[in-house]
Order: structure tokens, then sequence, then C-alpha cells
């Protein structure tokens, strides 16, 4: 009976010459065998968090924030929010998607509950992971 319903998914009957055209084959006793296909991976695509300008925010709340939330030293934090404040936005770090939209809501939490209005936002990395 199994091999009656094997037969049917295969598409033949045993000995027709019919087995291998599904893409399954089967011995001569009447097993199937599967061929196993190795998924093909690629590198999660990767998003930038990007910090911008307003005229209110105080340079040392930026540059705090740049150091609880991005780790970043003093030195680094203090140049990042010398770009921000200078070219209008930075780039703070760059993340899988997730992690990205989490440390800018972060940020924009932490502002809010601070009464700045410093604002992050994500955007795609642009270099392309597919390898």
């Amino acid at each position: 009976m199994l091999s009656f319903f094997m037969n049917q998914i295969v598409g033949g009957r045993p000995g027709s010459g019919d087995e291998g055209d599904s893409g399954f084959d089967q011995d001569r006793a009447g097993t199937m065998l599967v061929e196993r296909v190795k998924p093909r991976l690629r590198k999660p695509r990767l998003y930038r968090v990007v910090m911008l300008n307003d005229d209110y925010t105080p340079m040392e709340f930026v540059v705090h924030v740049l150091e609880n939330f991005f780790s970043m030293n003093r030195e680094t934090a203090t140049r990042v929010m010398l770009r921000v404040h200078t070219e209008g936005k930075a780039v703070c770090g760059v993340y899988t998607r997730d992690i990205a939209e989490t440390k800018a809501e972060q940020i924009n939490q932490y502002s809010l509950e601070n009464e700045h209005p410093l604002l992050c936002q994500i955007e795609p990395d642009g270099n392309d992971n597919d390898e």
C-alpha cells in the first residue's frame, strides 16, 4: 500500500521508466532516494544608524549619547558630534536591521525623556553583501 502512494507521489509505476522524471529516484527495492540540496546562505543586509542635527540639543548631550549607546570613547564621540553639527547628520554605527532599529528607537526615546529633540534614523548601508 505504501509503495502505491509513493508511486503516486513520484508520478509513475514501478518498472514503467517514469520514476526519475519528478526529481526523485527509486532504487530497485522501491525505496525513494531524495537528493539533499544545501541552502545558499547570504549575509544579512546592513543598516546605518544616522544621527540628525538640530539647533536645540546641547553638544555635551550628543557626546553622552554616543558614548553610552555606541560605546565610543570621548574623542571619537566628539568627532562624530562635530560632524553632526557641521554636516547636518553623521553615521553612528552600522548594524543588522533589528539592531539598528532598536538603537535608533532607544536614542529617540532617551532624548525625549531628557526633553531634547535629538533624532536618529536608519538607512540601508549601500554596501552589497551578496557574496
